[in-house]
């Protein structure tokens, strides 16, 4: 009787933190903008070793593959960035406040540009925002709206010319989030049947799986696109 209680209060907690979560949720863009005005910053997967392990990876891959420049489609509060090595960069973000603490945490640093995003207001026809590599850094599920997803993922395949990285989890959510702002998706899939002219070369998974790790773990892998044909 004990357990049945306990699994019964579990799941009532679970349901009331759902409850309050729909309440307080404006939107992903609102939520991050607001995440950040209130000093919060992008996330565990960003600090120490989830960001070391990230780095090591998308530094050698750029080495390896000769990148001179990177795109990345969500930069954040800038800390993942501290550890890059790419010899240019843009970083792009929906949150203005995200923004700006890029621009004065590289205030120096003439190799970094930071741009506002908004995923339903981005036409770039003329190909102003290209770059050999874009990436996505634990972007993906919290993409919740589903025409930002779509249009997110659009963006960051037509602006590159030769590499995409998505760095996620490539799953549907079979139950509904606890958490607002998170959404998983079987990402893969929807590239495959969506997008033309590329392929996706190589997963590459991460060091700290949450099965070993738990909550110092991460639930995403690298999934490295290359791009086949002009289209």
């Amino acid at each position: 009787m004990k357990l049945k209680q306990r699994i019964l209060e579990i799941s009532l907690i679970k349901n009331w933190k759902r409850n309050q979560q729909k309440k307080n949720f404006k939107g992903s863009e609102k939520y991050w903008e607001d995440r950040y005005q209130q000093h919060g910053n992008s996330g565990s997967g960003s600090y120490h070793h989830l960001a070391e392990s990230k780095a090591e990876f998308l530094n050698e891959f750029v080495l390896r593959n000769k990148i001179n420049t990177v795109l990345e489609f969500g930069c954040g509060d800038g800390n993942q960035l501290t550890l890059a090595k790419y010899p240019k960069y843009i970083g792009l973000d929906v949150s203005p406040t995200a923004v700006k603490m890029c621009y004065n945490l590289f205030i120096t640093d003439q190799t970094k540009s930071f741009y506002l995003y908004n995923s339903l207001a981005f036409y770039d026809r003329a190909g102003l925002f290209n770059a050999d590599l874009t990436i996505s850094l634990d972007v993906l599920f919290h993409l919740v709206e589903p025409e930002i997803f779509k249009n997110y993922i659009h963006h960051l395949f037509v602006s590159s010319t030769k590499y995409v990285i998505i760095y996620a989890s490539d799953y549907n959510q079979k139950e509904e989030p606890i958490y607002r702002h998170e959404n998983r998706r079987n990402f893969t899939s929807y590239v495959n049947k969506n997008i033309k002219g590329w392929k996706l070369k190589e997963i590459i998974k991460n060091k700290y799986p949450v099965d070993k790790y738990k909550e110092r773990g991460s639930l995403s892998d690298f999934y490295i696109y290359e791009k086949t044909l002009d289209i």
